[in-house]
């Protein structure tokens, strides 16, 4: 059996978001998710272990009706980290309002399974989704 390349961890990630289990195999026991940027609205941005990564992979579907990542580029791939963008286009379950975004994600592989998913998203877009009554203030619309 092969390891898995950083490349290869990230697209089986991508393209297998919405089955929870066939997703968990690709982590490592202690392995995180984790999106900095969320930690600015107050909302939980660090997700670490099995456990925790596969209840939160299982919440998505619920949490984000039809969450699936779409135009994928790969732009730094060596054998044990990946760089990509790719973006999420479905609907926020909690206020039923659009969601669209894109993220930047750099994962970090070890022994061929993801160590750490670090992403990064446009907050302006979370912020329309999540509460929009403070994306009245945005100075766009």
């Amino acid at each position: 059996m092969s390891t898995k390349t950083a490349k290869e961890l990230l697209v089986g990630y991508l393209e297998n978001i919405n089955n929870p289990d066939t997703v968990i195999e690709l982590f490592a026991d202690d392995a995180a998710i984790e999106l900095p940027y969320l930690k600015s609205l107050g909302m939980p941005w660090q997700m670490k272990g099995k456990d925790v990564l596969l209840e939160f992979l299982q919440n998505l579907p619920n949490m984000f009706p039809g969450f699936k990542f779409e135009n994928v580029q790969i732009l730094i791939d060596t054998p044990d980290q990946v760089f990509g963008e790719y973006d999420v286009h479905c609907i926020n379950g909690i206020t039923g309002l659009p969601y669209n975004q894109s993220y930047m994600g750099r994962l970090v592989a070890d022994n061929g399974k993801i160590k750490l998913l670090r992403e990064a998203l446009n907050m302006a877009e979370v912020t329309k989704s999540f509460f929009p009554e403070a994306a009245n203030h945005l100075p766009f619309q």
